[in-house]
């Protein structure tokens, strides 16, 4: 298995100050995040000496509908991610990781796996949007939308640091945020588990049986 124990110098870099443009750009974030805390090992999972709290968070889910993070996700294994629609890169390979993953689980652990995608760029990732974008990487993923001062404060409270989507000189836009996927134990609905952006399809494929568990991977 491959686990990771980080400790707060290294994961104040790694996580709170590094942010990813979608395209390879990074940049520095300014606000206050969460810090993380952990002891140091090779792997591609962290898992954290002080697990989060989940977030009071209700945004809205892609049928429009308000939707409440910790009633709905009480007591099952979730992991949540921040990213943006019209990310080129980053954030469709990450969705499309843990989709391909979640599919070489039993039926029964599939059923209790809860993926929640958040956006950052919520003025153009609108429900209908952000829920056709989903449904090609798994239809049982959850999109939410919303209040990007509300979506900013739930992701630095779990360590993530996002701005605010800008316009580049070309027309663009570009969403900063960072890339970690957070997961949360069915058993204490805590964030206890940290995967940075390398992780892949056979890193999440042998640690989601225990994520669903509530097991450290």
């Amino acid at each position: 298995m491959r686990t990771t124990r980080v400790t707060v110098a290294a994961l104040a870099v790694a996580t709170a100050l590094a942010l990813t443009a979608c395209g390879g750009e990074t940049a520095k974030n300014t606000g206050t995040v969460t810090q993380i805390t952990g002891q140091k090992k090779a792997g591609a999972a962290t898992v954290l000496d002080r697990p989060f709290d989940k977030p009071e968070l209700v945004l809205t889910d892609t049928t429009g509908k308000p939707w409440n993070l910790r009633e709905q996700t009480k007591g099952r294994p979730t992991l949540i991610y921040f990213g943006y629609t019209n990310c080129p890169d980053v954030c469709p390979l990450t969705m499309s990781n843990i989709a391909v993953a979640k599919k070489a689980l039993p039926q029964a652990d599939r059923d209790k796996l809860q993926v929640v995608f958040v956006t950052t760029d919520p003025e153009r990732d609108t429900p209908d949007s952000l829920g056709a974008w989903l449904r090609a990487q798994d239809p049982s993923f959850t999109g939410l939308t919303g209040d990007f001062a509300t979506i900013q404060a739930a992701a630095r409270s779990l360590g993530i640091g996002i701005e605010a989507p800008k316009k580049e000189a070309d027309g663009s836009v570009v969403s900063m945020h960072g890339a970690q996927v957070i997961a949360f134990s069915p058993k204490t609905d805590e964030g206890y588990v940290l995967y940075g952006e390398g992780t892949t399809v056979d890193d999440y494929t042998k640690d989601l049986p225990k994520i669903v568990k509530g097991e450290n991977p």
